[in-house]
């Protein structure tokens, strides 16, 4: 009788798994190619499969060795990141990049139980900074940088 050593290990070897047959699946209508001349399905496929493999050996050591347990998902954490994800989609047309990306941050800070007001404004405050300096004019992005712009 096979007994799992390693839950974490197993679990992940799976998640493997399955997105490696999910590319190998979804590649499987585009042309191959051949090594000089590569379709486009060559190298996503290709890739697949060594995410089949990398499953394969991290799912079988999740047999062999012994590891710790799947801890428990804790919902608050899940939550806060893809409410800010989300609210950063929505805001950033309408109010720029700088005020969606500091209000994302402070949103997402609430993901930690002992999050601190000041610093995350000093996080957000940097991170809208740096955002609209490198995206939109660094690399030349077409986002809104500022409110009504």
């Amino acid at each position: 009788m096979l007994r799992v050593k390693s839950p974490q290990d197993l679990g992940a070897g799976l998640v493997f798994i399955f997105i490696g047959l999910a590319g190998i699946y979804l590649g499987k209508d585009l042309p191959m190619g051949t090594a000089s001349r590569m379709g486009p399905a060559y190298f996503p496929v290709y890739l697949s499969y060594l995410i089949v493999a990398i499953g394969l050996i991290v799912g079988a050591r999740g047999l062999t060795i012994d590891g710790p347990r799947i801890e428990t998902v804790r919902l608050r954490p899940v939550i806060f990141i893809i409410a800010a994800l989300l609210g950063f989609g929505v805001m950033i047309d309408q109010i720029g990049l700088a005020l969606a990306a500091a209000i994302m941050t402070l949103i997402a800070a609430y993901a930690r139980p002992n999050a601190k007001l000041l610093e995350t404004l000093v996080l957000g405050a940097g991170l809208a900074i740096f955002s609209v300096l490198v995206f939109v004019y660094a690399l030349g992005q077409a986002l809104p940088p500022w409110w009504g712009r």
